[in-house]
Order: structure tokens, then C-alpha cells, then sequence
């Protein structure tokens, strides 16, 4: 529904000490597009570091470009401003940039590798821009500097996060944000953005999961740990940061744990294939089927054919240049037409400017090497209409069901008598239950708490009473540079009921667990206490023994503590023995 229609206008608010924000918004739906879908308009929020060297971060679209840089100019001399940061480039935001420029040409342009690329074809190779490298900061003046995490997506390759140390504060563009417009500049109602958020993640990040992840992965290792999230649209993330940094986690979870998965091929010239392979995934995505993007312009060929093995079905889009689709939509297709299974369902769709020759090729090379259409091929001329969009997310329904169809009406080979009996002995097995712990150690050459390697366990017994021992349970690859003979680890014993069951109720891997939300506390080992924790033991390995896909640690208990007084051990009730 639409909230209440208002003109457009640009809000202005200090959030940090010598940090504006510059919220452009509209009450009314922005696009067409599908991510705007749920009608309750945006904001599209720019950031100005006032510092010796001001820098401004990520202007709006030209629709907002006349009333952006006449609020602008009421806080800073555009003469004074050192350096324009761009989170991501798109043609719409170029609009505001070139006027910028015009009235601003010292400026440095601060942008990733990939978006140094956009600007130079789009804007000359006379532009001074500055390419943050790894480990590198942008130093602003007196005590104020920027530090960047390279953030690419198929999405948006060119992606970069900015990130103020002194403020912890993340400027986080498409992470973290809603289509929702209104005056509150945070999010104190939270609860009520829960339905935009979900639905935003699912428009913009449900088919880059495995990207989105590692960007996750990589905020958790920020120190000191962030005080704001500051994202492109809607408002700043400051009183459910933790929990939705778990939101993301959970959401991309999700979509691994699809019975299907659909692998969507694109490139797109002018943005317009693009556009439509969003409105497939989005619709693909909500008829609970697990989508992967590829661009094919960014993607290696190795994770293309992967993806073609891994994937129930593909669907290729590709714009038409000179007659001819772009070589790297003819590379996807080489793979797909040399290693793909035929049983496999195929989709097509493009946009093109006059005679889309390219969806016609790909069609009838699908068709000719004996692939099944999910869907009537999508034609789209020029820059697509709402009409368009609709078609997409049609043809994307047809393709979810058919691969559903197609999936439920394979024969299932009954098990053998063996397969049976270990089947029947797995059930037995699970009803082994174990208490649910999180392991926690530093690493050799970690210092931080929120460095440390951290992971869910439930197979955990108490093994001698003097000295008091117990053994622990982890997979191999975990175990093979962590607990070894001699090292120490903390055994945080969890709650049940207690929201750490959930944030940890994923295997975690090595590095993958964000710690830097949680309370912690430093044990003798330098390993984190949960202060939510029911309580803890810190442990020393004395032995370990190869066990299949497991190690199984023997470790003394040297010291240990009861953090709550009341409330019950969680217990893990395991659906395979695994």
C-alpha cells in the first residue's frame, strides 16, 4: 500500500559527529520494477563525511539530482569537496554525477576496479578517480580516515562498502536496506520493517546468496564492531543490527535448503537484460525454487560449469549487439550445450534494440540439441514495461512448476534390504541426543575476540571425573588445524531457549561466524566466553583419535563457570547421524 503522498524532498540529519545523512525521498513507488513492488516509496540516502578532505558518498538518481545538490550546497562549498565514493555505478546515478562534476571538477572519484571501468567509458579517461586496494584507508584529514571492503555481486560487480573506523559506522549501499519511506530517520519500529526487509532481500540478494555471504563474513571481522549500518535506501540500521545481520544469515541459508535450484545466465549492455533477469529470479525465488545469478561477464568459467552440474534446470538471458549475443553469453551457452544434461528444463529470454537475433540463436541451439523450453521465450524491445516484468514473473511460475513436475515424476529406485537396515540403524542412531555447545578457540596469529573460530557441537560427554575430562566431537576439516594436542578452547554450554541456539544452529565453518554482536569475554586462553551462555569450561586438548569424518578430542577441564543460575541445557534432537 502507499503511505501517505508528500512531494519529494531531501531530509538532513547529523548521525555521527561531522557525519550528514541526506535522505532523498519519494511516498511514491519510485520504478516499476519488481523490488518496489510493495508500494510504500524510498529513500535514497547519501552520506557527507565533514573531515579537512569532505567526502561525499553515493548521490541519487537523477530524478532527485536538481533538489539533491540544492540541499547539498546548504552544508558544504562544493569547491571544498575532495572525494565523491561510489558504492556501486548505474547510469541513473551517473546523471547526478556528471552535473556534480560540472559544478565541482576537482573532485576524486573514489570507486571499485569494475566501476572505475563504467566511468571511463561512459564519462572519458580524463576523470581523476582513486581505486581503493586491499588493506589500503583514505586518509580525510586530522584523525578521520575510510577504510573499503570490496563487495561484488553478480548483481552489482563494481560493489564497494565504506567503512568509518572512528565512527563505526558501515556504509553498507544495497546490505541492510527497505523500500519504505517515512520521517523516522532509524529504525526504532523494527519490528514492523520486518515484511519490507525480507521482501527487499528477496528482490535484491535471494539469488547472490554465496557472494552475499562472504560479504557477511567479512563485516563480522570488523573491530571495533559496528555501531550503525547505513545503507543506500531506507532507514539506518541502529537498534536491530544483530538481528539482522542473523535475518541475512538465516535468509540465505534458506535458499540453500531448496529441494530445486535454477542456475540463471545473463549479461546485459544497457541494463535492460538485467532488469528482466531480476523479475525471473525474484518470481523464482518466491515460488520457493533456489536461484543462483550468474553474470556471465563477471563469472570464472570454472563456477559456470559448476553450476550448469550442480543445477536442476538453467535459464539464459542476453541482450543482441551488432546481430550477434556478447561472447560471454556464447561461452555459458558452449558449456550448457556441451555438458548440461538434456533432461534438464531450459529457459530463454532478452531485450534488444531492433532485431534480438541473439534470443532467437540460443533458442533454437537449446531446441536443436534436444533441451525442453520451461517457459515461451521472452522477447523484450528496448527498456521493459511493467507489462514486461509481469510477463517474466508468468514465465518464471511456469518454469518453477514444471521443474517441480518434472522432479516429483522421476522414478525413485526402492532401497535395497541393505539400504534399508542402514537406514533403519541411521534412525536409531539420532536418537542419541547430546547437548548443544559452541566451541570457541583463537587461532595461532589472532589477537580479537571476534577473530576467533567458533562452531555449533552437540556431541559432548563428560569422560573422567579427576581430573574431570570430556570429549568432543568435530568434523574433520575443522579439526584439522584447530584443537590440537596441547591447545586450549572454551565450551560454551547454551541455553535452550536462548536466541545463540538460533544465530549458531548452522554447522559454522572456520571464520564464518560472526562474533562481533554477541557479548563477550576474554578467558585465560584469550578464547570468547558468551556472556548469554548457560555456562562455560575452558578446556586443554590432551589427546585426539581419527575418527572416520570426525575427530574425537579428549580434553581436561581447567576451569569453568555457571553464568545463569536458572534454565535448561539445549538440547540438539538430530534428524541424521551425520
Amino acid at each position: 500500500m502507499l503511505t501517505e503522498a508528500r512531494p519529494r524532498d531531501v531530509q538532513v540529519a547529523e548521525i555521527a559527529p561531522g557525519v550528514l545523512v541526506l535522505r532523498s525521498r519519494t511516498w511514491d513507488r519510485l520504478k516499476f520494477e519488481v523490488e518496489y513492488g510493495r508500494q510504500q516509496g524510498t529513500t535514497s540516502n547519501s552520506y557527507l563525511i565533514q573531515a579537512p578532505q569532505p567526502a561525499l558518498l553515493d548521490p541519487p538518481g537523477e530524478s532527485f539530482t536538481q533538489i539533491y545538490l540544492q540541499e547539498l550546497q546548504q552544508h558544504i562549498d562544493l569547491s571544498q569537496l575532495r572525494y565523491l565514493i561510489l558504492s556501486h555505478v548505474n547510469s541513473n546515478r551517473l546523471a547526478t554525477v556528471k552535473v556534480l562534476l560540472e559544478k565541482a571538477p576537482q573532485i576524486i572519484i573514489v570507486c571499485s576496479k569494475a566501476g572505475a571501468v563504467t566511468f571511463r567509458s561512459t564519462l572519458g579517461e580524463q576523470l581523476n578517480l582513486w581505486i581503493p586496494r586491499a588493506e589500503t584507508s583514505l586518509e580525510l584529514g586530522g584523525d578521520r580516515r575510510l577504510e573499503f571492503i570490496a563487495a561484488a555481486t553478480p548483481r552489482w560487480p563494481d560493489g564497494l562498502i565504506t567503512v568509518d573506523p572512528q565512527n563505526q559506522i558501515v556504509f553498507t549501499d544495497k546490505l541492510f536496506g527497505a523500500h519504505v519511506c517515512g520521517d523516522s530517520l532509524y529504525d526504532e519500529q523494527w519490528k514492523k520493517l520486518d515484511e519490507d526487509r525480507a521482501y527487499y532481500f528477496e528482490c535484491l540478494h535471494a539469488a547472490q546468496t554465496r557472494q552475499v555471504e562472504s560479504i557477511l563474513d567479512r563485516l563480522a571481522e570488523l573491530t571495533p564492531p559496528p555501531r550503525l549500518y547505513a545503507p543506500a535506501h531506507g532507514p539506518i540500521v541502529k537498534f536491530s543490527r544483530s538481528r539482522l545481520f542473523q535475518d541475512y544469515r538465516d535468509w540465505c541459508q534458506a535458499q540453500t535448503e531448496q529441494d530445486t535450484k535454477v542456475a540463471l545466465f545473463y549479461a546485459s549492455a544497457y541494463g535492460n537484460t538485467a532488469i528482466l533477469a531480476n523479475a525471473i529470479a525474484q518470481a523464482l525465488t518466491a515460488a520457493g525454487v533456489q536461484v543462483e545469478a550468474i553474470n556471465c561477464e563477471t563469472t570464472p568459467p570454472a563456477e559456470m560449469q559448476a553450476l550448469i552440474h550442480s543445477s536442476d534446470g538453467f535459464i539464459i538471458g542476453s541482450p543482441t549487439l551488432g546481430g550477434h549475443m556478447p561472447t560471454q553469453v556464447q561461452t555459458a551457452l558452449g558449456f550448457i550445450l556441451a555438458e548440461g544434461s538434456k533432461t534438464k528444463l531450459a529457459g530463454v529470454f532478452g531485450s534488444y534494440g531492433w532485431s534480438g537475433e541473439a534470443i532467437d540463436d540460443i533458442e533454437q541451439k537449446l531446441l536443436d540439441a534436444g533441451y525442453t523450453l520451461g517457459f515461451e521465450t521472452l522477447r523484450v524491445k528496448f527498456t521493459p514495461t511493467a507489462s514486461d516484468l509481469e510477463k517474466c514473473q508468468i514465465a518464471a511460475n511456469e518454469f518453477a512448476q514444471a521443474l517441480k513436475k518434472l522432479r516429483k515424476s522421476r522414478t525413485v529406485r526402492p532401497p535395497s534390504l541393505v539400504e534399508a537396515q542402514v537406514d533403519r540403524t541411521e534412525q536409531a542412531v539420532n536418537r542419541v541426543v547430546g547437548s548443544l555447545c559452541v566451541l570457541t578457540t583463537l587461532p595461532e596469529g589472532c589477537f580479537h575476540l571476534t577473530q576467533a573460530a567458533a562452531i555449533l557441537v552437540s556431541s559432548v560427554s563428560q569422560a573422567s571425573f579427576n581430573p574431570p575430562g570430556i570429549t568432543v566431537s568435530l568434523p574433520q576439516e575443522w579439526a584439522e588445524s584447530l584443537c590440537l594436542v596441547g591447545d586450549r578452547f572454551v565450551l560454551n554450554i547454551l541455553k535452550e531457549g536462548s536466541p545463540l541456539v538460533r544465530q549458531f544452529q548452522q554447522a559454522q565453518r572456520l571464520g564464518e561466524q560472526q562474533l562481533a554482536t554477541l557479548g563477550l569475554k576474554s578467558a585465560e586462553s584469550g578464547a570468547p566466553i558468551l556472556l548469554d551462555a548457560l555456562a562455560y569450561l575452558e578446556c586443554t586438548v590432551e589427546s585426539r583419535m581419527n575418527c572416520g569424518n570426525h575427530w574425537l578430542i579428549y580434553a581436561v577441564v581447567e576451569s569453568g563457570e555457571l553464568l545463569q543460575t536458572s534454565g535448561l541445557t539445549a538440547i540438539q534432537h538430530r534428524k541424521t547421524s551425520s
